[in-house]
């Protein structure tokens, strides 16, 4: 099955990322600590995340030409989290530096046992976008816009402009925010968490809430992703569903497979792959996230992702 719309063509950039980045400290232990205990770590490491900045990066990494506008704070992490997305070669002139704002952290702790984690995070108030001051000059500038509507008001301005220019939005949502109703209407291809489409509708069936996802909203194509089930989208009355891939060497990591998992699917859409390509490119990118510690360690070149995909097995 074809994605169900037209990429425009010759714009600066394939992608152009507007959200979330962070900084992750990443906190490895044996097995999650019970209440009221103490544990030694196994591992720490600090890494630069955030599920648009990751997405951009992943793109970058696959060979295709990417932007991010965000904000970071002006303190150590917000430093370098920035540097992280320069030295990746992701075009950063529209990114802020917020004087005297700490830049959005998390602590994650990952169960040794099988990479699943607890994320504690905050985000100060001052990087967030207003209607007025959204980047609009970025809506144009790519054949794709990618959000994760962290400020659905900024979003949507951002998203209306990229529309009205031919430019397909996508987007990685996995909260309900003030605001957001407005925003979904705008969003081409629209693959959440697991747990959203239940949030926002109230419908406990996956497949039956994909599909209210899509009634109430219009987007193109709808999906989630399960995880180790892989992931379903929703597209034209028919379900698509795409297995995980094993992780090689087991799961270090699941913190940011989820981001991985929409670079390899923005990937296939501007390669001009169909949906069931592109999910699989999705998996497998998600899958060699996970073999690594940090959000953006062991993202693939486009040579690893497709040896992968040719010798994987799905789960």
């Amino acid at each position: 099955m074809q994605f169900p719309f037209n990429l425009p063509s010759q714009r600066q950039f394939d992608a152009v990322g507007f959200g979330l980045n962070a900084v992750d400290h990443l906190i490895v232990v044996s097995e999650y600590p019970a209440f009221d205990s103490k544990m030694r770590f196994r591992e720490h490491q600090q890494s630069a995340g955030g599920q648009t900045a990751t997405a951009m990066v992943a793109l970058q990494r696959l060979g295709l030409k990417t932007a991010y506008a965000g904000r970071f704070g002006s303190d150590s992490e917000g430093e370098f989290g920035l540097s992280s997305l320069k030295d990746e070669s992701v075009h950063i002139e529209l990114a802020e530096i917020v004087p005297g704002a700490r830049n959005q952290i998390a602590f994650i702790v990952i169960d040794a046992r099988s990479g699943e984690r607890t994320i504690f995070w905050d985000r100060d108030e001052r990087l967030a976008y207003s209607v007025d001051d959204a980047p609009i000059k970025i809506s144009s500038l790519g054949r794709v816009l990618h959000i994760d509507a962290h400020d659905p008001p900024a979003c949507a301005r951002l998203a209306q402009a990229a529309r009205a220019t031919g430019t397909i939005v996508t987007a990685d949502i996995d909260n309900i925010y003030e605001g957001l109703p407005e925003l979904l209407p705008l969003i081409n291809v629209l693959v959440t968490s697991r747990e959203f489409p239940h949030r926002l509708t109230g419908i406990s069936d996956e497949r039956a809430s994909l599909v209210e996802l899509k009634a109430r909203y219009g987007c193109a194509v709808v999906g989630m992703t399960m995880g180790k089930r892989g992931a379903t989208v929703y597209c034209d009355g028919q379900f698509l569903e795409s297995p995980a891939y094993e992780v090689p060497g087991s799961c270090r990591d699941t913190t940011g497979a989820g981001d991985a998992f929409h670079g390899g699917l923005l990937y296939g859409l501007l390669s001009g792959e169909d949906m069931e390509t592109s999910l699989k490119l999705a998996n497998a990118t998600a899958a060699l996230k996970c073999r690594a510690l940090g959000a953006r360690t062991a993202l693939p070149t486009s040579a690893e992702l497709q040896a992968f995909i040719t010798s994987a097995r799905p789960i």
